[in-house]
């Protein structure tokens, strides 16, 4: 989502369309959100992103609104008790500290388009002139009103471009993976089942196995059209430096491929651990899109536990 509100803000920048920037910079205790959510607020009443809903982003809409007619940045400390939340139910009994940016598109569009582009890891903060600027390593905290980095997003690679891959991928990248689906099949290669912002490999799988994966964290999700080919695949990525791995299948295919791994000295019970198969939550799911959620919804934990937060 963060990457929709820096595009938007190198869009502004670029058009001049008067927004104002909303940033939670702090918590204590229990929030509808965490430090670093961010929304857009225009004079008109739109809201891009959230900041968590109810009456905590009413309340900083109601503040961005002023700050846009002002021109004034302005910092906010809202604590979330019975008084402040009654109304619509958002009694978290925390407090909430952030700020309103009606500036923010004068750090220039080059400024947010880098960020919403994440290349390489970025630092960057607000000022206690409400400035938003790139750090350094001589950036001090006490100087900043807020700081973040940004880094690239983590890989998925998915092996197999059939129904599965076709729910799979396009829910990936709304959930922040840049996603790189591999088949053989040029048939189904292509951006006729798959989003524009997909990357798509077809070859014969020896070359498509060959490749090395990015420099960022990385995830692997193992979904093709049979057994023989998900092991094909499973012996050569189990290799590869995967954060984790995801196979998809029962629990009785996953002990035949192991067992047949270990006998032949493809591989160790413990690096076969390190597999997840069957791979996903265990939601009852049945039809293709319930599938492709039980997996991300599993992807989406593991990222959380082995990817440091900025």
């Amino acid at each position: 989502m963060q990457n929709v509100v820096f595009q938007t803000l190198a869009e502004a920048a670029q058009s001049g369309e008067p927004v104002a920037l909303g940033i939670i910079s702090g918590v204590k205790g229990s929030s509808p959100q965490k430090v670093g959510a961010k929304a857009l607020f225009y004079g008109d009443g739109r809201i891009k992103a959230t900041l968590g809903g109810g009456c905590l982003e009413a309340e900083v809409q109601q503040r961005a609104i002023q700050a846009l007619r002002t021109g004034q940045p302005a910092t906010f400390d809202l604590l979330l008790d019975h008084d402040f939340g009654w109304d619509d139910g958002l009694i978290c009994g925390g407090k909430v500290m952030g700020v309103i940016l009606p500036n923010a598109t004068q750090a220039g569009a080059r400024f947010w388009a880098e960020l919403a582009e994440r290349q390489s890891i970025l630092r960057w903060g607000v000022g206690q002139d409400f400035a938003c600027r790139r750090l350094d390593a001589s950036s001090a905290a006490a100087e900043l009103l807020y700081q973040e980095t940004i880094a690239p997003p983590c890989a998925l690679w998915i092996a197999g471009a059939g129904h599965i891959a076709q729910a799979v991928a396009p829910l990936a990248a709304q959930l922040d993976f840049a996603v790189t689906v591999f088949d053989d099949r040029p048939a189904l290669v292509n951006h006729q089942f798959f989003p524009q912002e997909i990357s798509l490999r077809t070859e014969v799988w020896e070359k498509l196995l060959e490749q090395p994966l990015p420099s960022a964290p990385s995830f692997g999700l193992i979904v093709t059209r049979g057994h023989r080919h998900d092991a094909l695949v499973l012996r050569d990525w189990l290799h590869k430096p995967f954060l984790f791995l995801g196979m998809i299948g029962s629990a009785r295919k996953a002990r035949t491929i192991f067992e047949h791994f270990i006998e032949d000295k493809l591989a160790t019970p413990a690096e076969l651990q390190r597999v997840a198969c069957p791979v996903g939550i265990k939601i009852r799911s049945r039809t293709v899109p319930e599938i492709a959620v039980s997996i991300l919804a599993q992807f989406i934990d593991k990222r959380a536990e082995l990817v440091p937060a900025g």
